[in-house]
């Protein structure tokens, strides 16, 4: 582990790791586009994207746990039919892609899915078959294992499906479960993930855990259009992250 200009490297991890859970408990994603920066910084991105892996696993578990009682089971389901074999793939793609023309075909998709969200319509268009969320999952697993999170992509299709809130970011957290677990069965298998990218992760899980814990309590307080557009915000500034860092 390195220091950062002026700054030791752990009170910073510690620190984004709790904003970046928040962050992630309130809008149901982004928390990767915080934390990632830094632990590139300080690991480079080989060991960056495996402890972010770890971490998220938890911070997303313990999202699902205080969002319980919202959770869309059917929609996990059909999600992890695409998601485990094609989280699995992108596992062992990870070994050897190439990551900084992806990171930055990523951005510039955020900010266009936002753009699109805010065109001039007659109609929103609301709801589509659950059976969606198969390819859902195939695609953002695939796409997660290389670039480390995607729940900014995930974030309007869950959003389009009628799920708001609680229901929406204990859902979202349960698939992402999915995800991770596949991810690092793959990184396990291809020794990507090393003792130490994994306890790292851990280490931050408490830290995960608190932060998600605090953005449940800001969101029972939020309403929904307000929640829409924090989500859209936050999409443009991890948009913008990728984009500028790829």
């Amino acid at each position: 582990m390195t220091d950062w200009p002026g700054l030791p490297v752990a009170p910073l991890l510690a620190i984004v790791a709790f904003a970046a859970a928040t962050l992630a408990a309130v809008t149901g994603f982004g928390g990767a586009a915080v934390l990632l920066p830094v632990l590139v910084g300080a690991f480079g991105m080989r060991d960056a994207i495996p402890i972010l892996t770890v971490a998220q696993l938890i911070g997303n578990g313990s999202r699902v746990w205080f969002n319980r009682r919202e959770v869309d089971l059917k929609v996990v389901l059909w999600y992890a039919v695409g998601a485990v074999p094609l989280g699995l793939a992108g596992g062992f793609l990870f070994a050897v892609a190439p990551l900084r023309s992806l990171e930055r075909v990523l951005g510039v998709f955020l900010i266009l899915i936002v753009v699109w969200r805010r065109r001039p319509r007659r109609r929103e268009p609301r709801g589509f078959p659950v059976q969606t969320f198969a390819a859902i999952g195939a695609g953002s697993s695939m796409l997660s294992a290389v670039v480390g999170s995607v729940g900014p992509v995930m974030a309007p299709l869950f959003l389009a499906y009628g799920l708001t809130k609680g229901a929406y970011i204990g859902t979202e957290a349960l698939a992402t479960v999915v995800t991770h677990m596949a991810k690092l069965v793959a990184y396990g298998e291809t020794s990507v993930i090393t003792w130490r990218d994994a306890g790292i992760g851990l280490a931050l899980g408490p830290l995960m855990v608190a932060g998600s814990y605090t953005g449940k309590r800001i969101t029972d307080r939020l309403a929904v259009r307000t929640f829409t557009i924090l989500i859209e915000l936050t999409m443009l500034v991890a948009g913008a992250v990728f984009a500028i860092r790829g």
